[in-house]
């Protein structure tokens, strides 16, 4: 049997917006352009997620936060409670310290102010251009409820 070569089936140039006749070649029907979806907004700072679960001592071990921060052992902070979250900024007058194991650690106070307990998981954003971490509690996190999809 022998093989039949079969020549490929071009089809013809024709240039956008011209026909044989110089006139529109879609019929004269205009193509919507396609829609675009929406794009989030590109993120203008640099800032670094944690999750973490507190333990009955309340130290946070999340060693790429505390990382990001470049907090070492011994460095002093300064830890308040406001609207629920707990902001932690390096202080040299500060009162706390990061742990020899380079965690940090909630004082008891913060933890009842916040409602924290033993095991709580705990969002965790630091900014490092202005060394500041904002521990995000259970409760603060569930007040803005679940994040939902725009349609």
């Amino acid at each position: 049997m022998a093989d039949i070569v079969v020549a490929p089936a071009v089809p013809p140039v024709v240039l956008a917006g011209r026909g044989k006749s110089g006139g529109r070649s879609d019929g004269g029907l205009r193509r919507r352009p396609l829609p675009l979806a929406d794009l989030p907004t590109p993120r203008v700072g640099t800032l670094v997620y944690g999750v973490a679960a507190l333990d009955a001592s309340g130290r946070i071990a999340d060693s790429g936060v505390v990382r990001a921060l470049g907090r070492v052992p011994g460095t002093r902070l300064h830890i308040h409670e406001g609207a629920g979250l707990v902001v932690l900024r390096a202080d040299r007058q500060g009162v706390f310290t990061v742990t020899g194991q380079g965690h940090l650690r909630l004082p008891a106070a913060v933890r009842q102010w916040c409602g924290l307990a033993a095991g709580d998981r705990v969002l965790l954003a630091a900014c490092p251009a202005e060394g500041l971490l904002v521990v995000h509690p259970p409760a603060a996190v569930e007040r803005h409820g679940p994040v939902r999809p725009r349609d």
